[in-house]
C-alpha cells in the first residue's frame, strides 16, 4: 500500500484513490502529481490535473504499463507492446500526437524537466515536449 502526506495541491492527499493503491510496483512523480503502476500494469494517478494528476482521458490506454517517465508536469507511459501514452501539460510532453506515429517498438522512455525521449528497438530516437528542454530532435 501507499501512504501520502503533505499539501493537497502538491499531490500529498491520495485519499480519493487510496482504496485502489494496492500491489503497487512503481511510483513516478511530476512536480505536483503522482502516477503508480500496479502489479497488473494499470496506472493510478493523483495530484494536480495540470501536472498529470488526472489521467481519465487516457485511462483506457493505460494497460500493461512497464515504465513511466516524467517531466516536471507530464507523464509518458511505456506499454508492454512498445507503444507510449502521454498525459499532463502539453507544453512539457503531455501531448505527443505530432510524434505518435514514431512511438512504436519503443524499448526505453526518459525525460528532462520539460521533454521526453523514446528509444525504439531499431535504435532510432524521437523527442517531444518543450524545445528548450530537448523536445525537438529533428
Amino acid at each position: 500500500s501507499v501512504v501520502t502526506w503533505g499539501d493537497r495541491c502538491y499531490g500529498g492527499d491520495s485519499s480519493a484513490v487510496q482504496h485502489r493503491l494496492r500491489n503497487v510496483k512503481h511510483i513516478q512523480t511530476t512536480s505536483f502529481a503522482f502516477a503508480a503502476i500496479l502489479a497488473d500494469g494499470s496506472v493510478i494517478t493523483w495530484g494536480d490535473a495540470l501536472f498529470g494528476g488526472q489521467s481519465f482521458t487516457v485511462q483506457r490506454q493505460l494497460k500493461l504499463v512497464t515504465k513511466i517517465a516524467a517531466t516536471a508536469s507530464a507523464f509518458a507511459a511505456l506499454l508492454e507492446d512498445g507503444s507510449v501514452v502521454t498525459w499532463g501539460d502539453p507544453k512539457h510532453g503531455g501531448e505527443s500526437s505530432a510524434v505518435q506515429h514514431q512511438l512504436e517498438n519503443v524499448c526505453e522512455v526518459e525525460a528532462t524537466d520539460g521533454a521526453f525521449l523514446a528509444l525504439s528497438r531499431n535504435g532510432s530516437v524521437v523527442t517531444w515536449g518543450h524545445l528548450l528542454w530537448g523536445g525537438d530532435s529533428s
